[in-house]
């Protein structure tokens, strides 16, 4: 059995007084100092409480019986070969010491576990560490506070207040920590604001510390923004971005530092230039040794007026329709026309590196509803069947309503625990439909004649079927939407099948979503591990007549696995789950305690400053620690009591 070490302190109860490290009411601006009791609501756009109005049923309504028929062997139309980490994600730089933890000796158990989950679902999970924030950041050798990262708001820029960094390697190294646990593997970003003077040091730490775990290094974060948001003249041209690109080359070609010369990434657009505006400059081919990927970023829409007074006003009640769709996810994929078989043809994968509901944080009721669970289900395996190699969601900091998951504000810590959204469902259906074999390829159906609200997709691994993707967008509670799938095989079907079924009451519905009769909960109550009694569906096939049944509810999801070995190679339960103990790596005795009793701890005590940081000028005396941590830890041992803050320490 397996024991792991973590750090927890323990304080007295009453009311936290901190300053909110959370981002808002801009996304990228710090809150004030705020007062909360341990039950309060903190009012941040990643607990909002909409709800919108589902669409009514589509009338005429779409079929509720018809057929899909899978051929086995040589099968057109098939994608290429998909990694079961195909759905990722992508963090916000500037939020990393929030989600991922506070340093390489204080890391979030939650996110460990919800990199667990995807881990042994798909084998490994890839993660970009970026965004707008990455083009400032300068790795230096400590800080003020001794902090791993500090952000100067005084020099912001951008619509989004994106303010400069700057970071030790203690943010490299506690990554490099989540890899060796949970099998992460990274993309970066070279700060992009100053090309006379390139600052290549996140690279040359990136490929020491992280060794095979660092994947890409992104190169300018859509600088067909640039000219935009003031950082480039207004003649700032795809030739130019070109340019600047061959400048970093030869910057990191002459750095010797950096032995990996090909981990390069671009031109991550944004939309304003498109891919072929890229591609006649030479970039791709001029490039080509140096570059790992292709890589741009898109969001399907924005709600940038709503934030910052930009851009056309848009409400997520009138959009909600339209993310209801297959159409959806094919509309992104139809911005690209060409591009992954171009990016095929230079032998480069073509990456979505940032995306999800809407730009500028999403909208209230639609980007944390269950209808966004479904729509990331089918955008993203659109993606796989068009060809992309990965696409990574985006999180942002506490204002924004499309985190996949979302840490408590550092006030409340000690006594909420994690919020998870639509999209992290959404990544674990997915981890579990191309599973970990690493030869997953998608079929898209045209199921039901194509019709937009019943989208299915088939799962192909050496030319047989091995599992089915079945969605349903409308919301009916009368179940007069719910439709049956009759499902042929070539040959013939195999006597039953086994279904997950991911479920809520509504499209609209926010929080407690079902995948396999298991969930998340609701706000502030996730310690990354699903809970709930798991609840495969085993379905009978008549096999004389080669049909296999299986129903849709309105709304809902269906993963249908034609095999026990599908199931399995999806699924190999149980996840290994991180916990709690008392350990300091310098200051401190090590207390172990077996991890099955302290998965079980789900943290709800009211603590006051529980988040000391772990340099020698901000950390508590290691007698104080530990005869604070002592007792606590005998409680938690016997039963009787759960462990507040989890930090995972090797």
């Amino acid at each position: 059995m397996r024991l792991l070490l973590v750090h927890s302190f323990f304080f007295s109860f009453g009311i936290a007084r901190a300053a909110v490290t959370a981002y808002g009411p801009h996304v990228q601006s710090p809150l004030e100092t705020t007062t909360a009791a341990s039950a309060s609501y903190t009012g941040a756009a990643s607990y909002d409480q909409t709800i919108l109005t589902a669409p009514a049923p589509p009338n005429p309504p779409p079929p509720t019986q018809f057929n899909i028929g899978l051929q086995t062997g040589d099968v057109s139309g098939l994608s290429i070969q998909q990694e079961g980490s195909f759905f990722g994600f992508s963090i916000e730089f500037s939020v990393t010491t929030q989600v991922l933890g506070l340093n390489s000796s204080f890391l979030q158990v939650p996110f460990l576990n919800l990199m667990a989950n995807l881990r042994q679902r798909g084998g490994s999970v890839k993660i970009r560490v970026g965004g707008n924030t990455q083009e400032t950041a300068t790795l230096v050798a400590s800080t003020p506070d001794g902090a791993a990262l500090e952000k100067d708001y005084g020099r912001s820029s951008n619509p989004t207040a994106t303010p400069p960094l700057v970071f030790t390697s203690e943010i490299i190294k506690m990554m490099a920590e989540i890899s060796a646990l949970t099998d992460v593997y990274w993309y970066m970003g070279v700060p992009f604001n100053d090309t006379q003077n390139w600052r290549l040091q996140i690279a040359e730490v990136g490929e020491a510390m992280l060794g095979k775990y660092l994947i890409g290094l992104q190169a300018g974060n859509e600088p067909d923004l640039y000219s935009r948001h003031g950082h480039r003249p207004n003649t700032y041209s795809p030739q130019d971005y070109k340019d600047e690109f061959g400048l970093l080359i030869d910057a990191v070609n002459a750095d010797s530092n950096i032995s990996n010369k090909n981990l390069l990434i671009g031109p991550n657009l944004a939309g304003v230039w498109t891919p072929p505006d890229i591609w006649q400059t030479g970039f791709a081919t001029d490039f080509n040794q140096n570059l790992a990927a292709l890589g741009v970023e898109r969001y399907p829409t924005d709600n940038c007026y709503a934030l910052f007074g930009i851009g056309t006003p848009r409400y997520g009640q009138d959009m909600f329709p339209s993310f209801l769709t297959h159409q959806s996810g094919k509309n992104i994929v139809n911005e690209f026309p060409g591009a992954p078989a171009y990016a095929q043809s230079v032998g480069k994968p073509f990456i979505m590196s940032e995306t999800n509901t809407a730009s500028c944080g999403g909208f209230p009721g639609l980007s944390d509803s269950f209808g966004a669970a479904l729509w990331g289900i089918d955008y993203a395996l659109q993606l796989a069947y068009s060809n992309f190699s990965t696409v990574l969601f985006h999180v942002g900091g506490q204002s924004v309503y499309y985190n996949p998951f979302t840490p408590p504000v550092t006030n409340q810590s000690t006594f909420h625990q994690w919020t998870i959204g639509p999209a992290y469902y959404s990544a674990l259906v997915v981890a579990e439909a191309l599973g970990s074999s690493n030869t997953a390829q998608v079929l898209d159906l045209q199921a039901n004649g194509g019709n937009d609200y019943t989208p299915g997709y088939a799962i192909y691994e050496n030319g047989q079927p091995v599992r089915i993707a079945l969605t349903n967008f409308i919301t009916d509670p009368s179940g007069s939407n719910d439709y049956t799938a009759s499902i042929s095989i070539g040959g013939t079907v195999p006597a039953q099948v086994k279904v997950k079924y991911l479920l809520a009451d509504s499209v609209s519905q926010i929080y407690n979503f079902t995948w396999a009769g298991q969930t998340f909960g609701g706000p502030f109550t996730s310690d990354g591990r699903l809970v709930g009694a798991l609840d495969i569906q085993t379905i009978p096939c008549d096999q004389t007549n080669n049909v296999c049944q299986v129903k849709v509810p309105a709304p809902g999801f269906a993963l249908v696995f034609l095999t026990d070995n599908a199931l399995s190679e999806s699924d190999q339960s149980p996840t290994m789950t991180f916990s709690t103990t008392t350990y300091t790596n310098h200051h401190g005795p090590t207390v172990t305690i077996d991890s099955s009793v302290l998965a079980t701890s789900n943290g709800e005590k009211g603590l006051a400053d529980a988040l000391v940081g772990t340099s020698k000028s901000r950390q508590m005396s290691s007698a104080l620690g530990f005869a604070q941590a002592l007792p606590s830890l005998v409680a938690v041992m016997a039963g009787a009591l759960v462990v507040g803050r989890l930090a995972f320490i090797r």
